[in-house]
């Protein structure tokens, strides 16, 4: 008689070890997966990371004669898209470079804070002055406005596209008022001040006189402000129309008529036919992922605890 227990026994043992052998190298093929898998993620992100924080595609360092080019895209303001702590130093670092031939201005703004404007433009006369061989032109896309056009003004030359938005050259000052809502819901407006004037534009109480006469001084001097920069940095090129500083807008084919701008040209045929130096290093300051969100989150509390916000635009 044949005893088959034995047999069955060494089956089933060798069927689990198999089993068992065959688990143990499913865990291991996944964990190396897994394992893989992470590397290549944590590669990726740190991609990402370099390239919000700017250490890879940087093209700072040319070594041959370029054309220099500086971005103004966007709002201008603190800690909005364009500030003036960041296009002053990019500006220092194009104008500073050996190889740079000349420079582009390369706006697509619709304006932004007086102040820094101001800033840019006074930094790039300043830097004209202690390097006159290097000439700088603004090269308008969409809009080149306001604020904008007060950067522009600087330049020894702008170029535009002829559906370009050109000039907005005036001062606003911005608010609400909720009088009248407030009357409605029965709500009853408690203020107390040390100073009379300190309320000025205050939204919750009734319109004053005085206050807003004195506000529209204060835009008043801002604008002739506004004026010289623009009367300074075009010459006789404007055409004498009172228009132009009413705070009007026009097409880029328009704004060469009226002196505004020069001619028609993008950023790489003032590099190519101008500056006659096609080869464009950006010199645009960005600043890292973390930074900006940063200054943008204090720029939205700061406009949410203010009512009015003077602005040239």
């Amino acid at each position: 008689m044949v005893d088959y227990s034995n047999n069955d026994s060494n089956w089933e043992r060798k069927t689990l070890e198999k089993l068992a052998f065959a688990a143990i190298d499913e865990q291991r093929r996944s964990r190396r997966w897994g394992i893989f898998f992470k590397l290549l993620g944590f590669l990726y992100l740190f991609a990402l990371l370099m390239i919000g924080m700017d250490w890879i595609g940087s093209d700072k360092v040319a070594k041959q004669e370029h054309t220099a080019l500086i971005d103004i895209q966007g709002i201008i303001g603190p800690g909005a898209d364009v500030n003036a702590e960041s296009v002053v130093s990019s500006l220092q670092s194009a104008f500073t470079n050996k190889r740079t031939k000349g420079l582009i201005l390369r706006i697509n703004s619709p304006g932004g804070s007086p102040v820094q404007t101001g800033i840019i433009n006074d930094e790039i006369k300043r830097l004209r002055t202690l390097h006159p061989e290097i000439p700088v032109y603004a090269v308008v896309e969409d809009i080149c406005a306001s604020g904008g056009y007060y950067i522009a003004a600087a330049a020894d030359a702008i170029y535009v596209d002829k559906a370009s938005i050109v000039g907005s050259i005036g001062v606003l000052m911005d608010g609400f008022g909720f009088t009248g809502t407030m009357e409605k819901l029965g709500i009853d407006r408690r203020l107390l001040t040390a100073g009379e004037n300190k309320a000025m534009l205050d939204p919750f109480s009734p319109p004053n006189e005085k206050h807003q006469q004195y506000a529209q001084n204060l835009l008043d001097e801002v604008h002739q402000q506004f004026i010289s920069v623009v009367r300074e940095g075009r010459g006789d090129r404007l055409k004498d129309n009172p228009e132009i500083f009413s705070g009007l807008f026009w097409t880029g084919e328009a704004s060469i008529r009226m002196g505004l701008a020069d001619g028609f040209g993008s950023s790489d045929y003032v590099a190519r036919e101008v500056i006659k130096a096609e080869h464009i290093v950006d010199f645009t300051e960005r600043e890292d992922f973390a930074s900006r969100f940063a200054k943008r989150l204090g720029a939205t509390l700061i406009n949410q605890l203010s009512f009015g916000s003077l602005q040239l635009h």
